[in-house]
């Protein structure tokens, strides 16, 4: 009798309460449904399920912790330590070289052939050969420091060469080997003929007659007849015929008879 009124009362509370709590079941199951089919379908991941697939925890001392290689400490989120996720690393293709572009070397162009050189005799010099341009006295010495007595003109002046006395039309020789550089007629000391020598040494013949037998350009050697004694120089008119004779170094007028060889 107990058990009867039992399921009765049971029977009686399903037919009454029970209908309720069968409905809400039903709905927290459609709703639950429900949701896992939307995430299914939205892709969204539930923040408290744990990531699918094997997961494997390497402890630190263990061996197949390998080391890192930028010794950076494993994340830690929300308060549990984890290891960084393993990512594939494609291995990187080394950039292939472009083949270089051979350079076409440039014909050889011919060096110019060295002049040939001519040797060189280390001969000493031969000493210069002067002499006298006439054979006669010095009838007025060279003097540029002191005032000597002019014959022809009466006072008293410089003399920047020698007069050597010669007769007219006596030969008027070179006193050393050199250049003739100019023949002309001056003023006062008449036909001139200037011989560049060298080594800065010029000589002047003045007075000569007017038929001169060299030019500017002539080559002469010591003792060449380079013209004739005259009587064209009017400055010196006053002495017996001569031949005026000067000489200059560089320009700067020196005394001839310092070329002049003893006799």
């Amino acid at each position: 009798m107990k058990n009867q009124g039992f399921l009765q009362r049971l029977g009686d509370f399903v037919l009454g309460k029970g209908f309720y709590i069968v409905l809400f079941l039903c709905v927290a199951t459609i709703g639950i449904s429900g949701y896992y089919l939307i995430r299914s379908m939205t892709g969204a991941a539930d923040p408290y399920e744990a990531a699918g697939g094997n997961a494997s925890v390497v402890l630190p001392d263990s061996e197949g912790n390998g080391p890192d290689p930028e010794g950076t400490p494993p994340s830690v989120q929300g308060g549990v330590q984890r290891e960084p996720s393993s990512q594939t690393t494609l291995p990187v293709q080394p950039a292939q070289p472009q083949p270089e572009t051979p350079v076409q070397p440039s014909p050889a162009q011919p060096d110019d052939p060295e002049p040939v050189k001519e040797p060189v005799e280390n001969t000493p010099k031969a000493p210069a050969v002067y002499v006298w341009p006439v054979e006669g006295a010095v009838l007025r010495d060279y003097s540029v420091e002191t005032l000597a007595l002019d014959p022809t003109l009466g006072d008293w002046r410089t003399h920047g060469g020698v007069d050597i006395a010669a007769a007219l039309d006596a030969q008027v020789l070179a006193l050393s080997a050199g250049t003739v550089i100019e023949v002309y007629e001056d003023g006062l000391m008449g036909s001139t003929v200037v011989i560049d020598h060298g080594e800065g040494l010029t000589t002047t013949y003045c007075g000569l007659s007017g038929q001169v037998p060299v030019e500017a350009g002539t080559l002469v050697e010591a003792g060449d007849v380079i013209g004739l004694v005259g009587s064209s120089a009017i400055a010196e008119s006053g002495l017996e015929p001569h031949l005026h004779l000067e000489a200059a170094i560089n320009g700067n007028r020196v005394d001839p008879m310092e070329y002049l060889p003893e006799r």
